[in-house]
């Protein structure tokens, strides 16, 4: 045991063993560790040995002999399994620092303590460094309330879709376990569409700024006069990360409607429109672009016709390209204000351009404008 014996001595050993009080024992068992842990590695027969007096450390009968052992080789990946096991289910002064850290752990070690452990070591499971889909599939389906919400706080722990949809359905009430997972990095559209339901406005604002919402789940909401007055979903449509993505997602569901469209250019967002019509047409973006944009009078109307949209809104899309090419935008911040404006107005004279519905929603919306705009001429004049 030359490596282990550089930094102890054979007393140290002895009193690790047969010392006679438990400080002496978790004195020379640190040290141990402590020679264990160095970088310097172990050969097989140091290895060995080291082995054997761990496993003597980890039966000590006092807790300060095994707290000193599963303290400082934590992080270790020379502590044998065995051990690891035999601490794991220690008390939890000492298991607890093994389960959070340990490398030594398979997924399926991990996944049955998760199972068979209490909510103590589930949750020093769920807040390790990285958590695999297996663990997080066991925690999905047995872990207590405050390890999930952890785990679903960890973005290098791997959740699956499925595993996401059954922790919701588990935690369908709980503001901890949701809003953790609405402020997790990624999440699939589904999920997004299932939380926008479950979670407050705070949490509903997030998601609707940082993932891809459905629109037919974005125009329940925003036809609600109180989601309205605090976010416009149909306005976060057009602000989708990856415009592309989202607009094949609408179209596959068949939700990328005309309607859809038509609020979404009310609102100044072209380069949905675009990327909409491109889907819905089975075209290139860049040539879309080139007929939306033609100055002459039949590039917009033959990808509008490629595309399948009704006859009727024609002259509602044609006054939005059109109004879009009009503004002028001087980079004040009535720039999109004063778009929208517009926009609504000629949307509104045209004839039979829109359905009852949109009509109302677009009026609604000239509304939501001038009290805004009203609103800050007020703050002016009292300044």
């Amino acid at each position: 045991m030359a490596t282990t014996r550089s930094a102890l001595t054979e007393e140290d050993i002895r009193t690790l063993v047969k010392g006679a009080t438990a400080d002496e024992r978790a004195v020379a068992a640190r040290k141990l560790c402590q020679s264990i842990a160095t970088p310097k590695p172990l050969t097989a027969e140091d290895r060995e040995s080291a082995a054997q007096i761990l496993r003597i450390m980890a039966a000590d009968a006092a807790e300060l002999v095994r707290r000193a052992l599963a303290e400082t080789l934590k992080t270790s990946p020379d502590v044998p399994r065995d051990v690891a096991l035999k601490l794991a289910r220690d008390v939890e002064s000492i298991s607890l620092p093994m389960l959070n850290f340990s490398p030594v752990f398979t997924d399926e070690d991990l996944a049955e303590i998760v199972r068979c452990g209490g909510p103590v070591r589930q949750l020093a499971i769920a807040q390790r460094p990285t958590l695999s889909r297996k663990v997080t599939n066991a925690l999905a389906d047995r872990g207590s309330e405050r390890a999930v919400a952890a785990a679903c706080a960890n973005d290098n722990a791997d959740f699956g879709e499925d595993s996401l949809q059954r922790v919701i359905a588990r935690f369908d009430t709980s503001e901890r376990v949701l809003a953790a997972i609405a402020y997790r990095q990624v999440l699939p559209l589904s999920v997004s569409e299932r939380l926008i339901s479950l979670v407050s406005e705070q949490v509903r604002y997030h998601l609707v700024r940082h993932h891809a919402l459905a629109p037919e789940a974005a125009l329940q909401i925003a036809m609600s006069s109180a989601e309205r007055a605090t976010v416009d979903l149909v306005d976060e449509a057009g602000r989708a990360a990856d415009i592309r993505a989202f607009v094949v997602h609408l179209n596959h569901t068949k939700r990328l409607t005309a309607s859809l469209l038509l609020r979404g250019l009310a609102h100044g967002h072209m380069t949905f429109f675009e990327w909409g019509v491109a889907e819905l047409a089975g075209v290139p973006h860049h040539r879309t672009w080139l007929m939306i944009h033609d100055a002459g009078p039949l590039g917009l109307r033959a990808i509008y016709e490629r595309a399948g949209l009704p006859a009727r809104l024609f002259p509602a899309f044609r006054a939005a390209v059109d109004t879009f090419h009009s503004v002028e935008f001087d980079g004040g911040q009535r720039d999109v204000e004063r778009f929208q404006e517009t926009m609504l107005q000629r949307f509104l004279t045209q004839p039979q351009a829109a359905s009852r519905e949109d009509v109302d929603y677009l009026l609604d919306k000239m509304d939501q404008i001038s009290r805004a705009a009203r609103s800050k001429v007020e703050i002016a004049e009292q300044a």
